[in-house]
């Protein structure tokens, strides 16, 4: 098998590294693919799905994070069709809790808010659901508002992959799923907490967030998760 693949990514001709994601070749070629669920070193999921690319041959978009290069792939990264692809599912992650930004700890510094103004996503076209959901404050130094969680398992991977604690994980399915600690308990009573803060720094969004932090003080490095997440052998997609 060797070591290179070359493919076609919007007309241009592009060499990858063999089992290299779609993503990550597109990246490096200076092409703009957006994700939300994304962080280099942890495993992809394709949570979020905002990355979708065409694929010649192919009659579905195909999540870029988690399709593997292959020798003569011709990719699509822009498209009107993607382009509404990608607004309608901001504008369902908008719609689906409660993502005022105004009154959000990381109002400025949030990668949600960021990336609907990338894709021209000012408002949503579908019924917003506003549920009340809880906010676990139980822990000593962090907090956690499910209202702000998008659901992309970022502070699951990292607590697992890079820490081995497996605090996080997803309970339940649908549009009921939720960010659990342990077997459903309080963050604070967590005996697998180490208290490290990575899940924190992963979260793209204001749903963990530092305890005392006020709007501005609240930033993130992701980068910082991800340098850690591969130099520790993580799977560098």
């Amino acid at each position: 098998m060797p070591n290179q693949v070359k493919l076609k990514i919007d007309g241009e001709y592009v060499e990858a590294k063999a089992g290299e994601s779609v993503l990550d070749a597109a990246r490096a070629a200076g092409k703009f693919i957006p994700s939300l669920c994304h962080v280099k070193g942890l495993t992809p999921v394709g949570a979020c799905r905002l990355c979708m690319v065409e694929v010649a041959g192919i009659p579905r978009p195909m999540p870029a994070c988690t399709t593997t290069v292959q020798d003569g792939m011709v990719i699509s990264t822009v498209s009107e069709k993607l382009t509404r692809y990608r607004q309608m599912i901001m504008q369902l992650l908008l719609s689906e809790r409660n993502h005022v930004c105004a009154v959000c700890v990381s109002n400025g510094s949030c990668e949600l808010q960021d990336m609907a103004s990338k894709l021209g996503v000012t408002h949503s076209e579908f019924p917003y659901r506003y549920p009340r959901l809880p906010v676990d404050a139980s822990h000593p130094r962090f907090v956690l508002d499910h209202n702000r969680c998008i659901l992309c398992t970022r502070c699951v991977r990292v607590c697992a992959e890079v820490e081995g604690a497996n605090t996080w994980n997803i309970m339940s399915r649908g549009v009921t799923s939720m960010l659990a600690a342990d077997l459903n308990g309080n963050w604070g009573d967590s005996e697998t907490c180490t208290m490290c803060g990575k899940c924190v720094e992963a979260c793209p969004t204001g749903a963990l967030a530092v305890k005392g932090k006020a709007v501005e003080e609240m930033t993130k490095n992701t980068d910082a998760v991800s340098r850690l997440a591969t130099a520790r052998g993580g799977t560098q997609q």
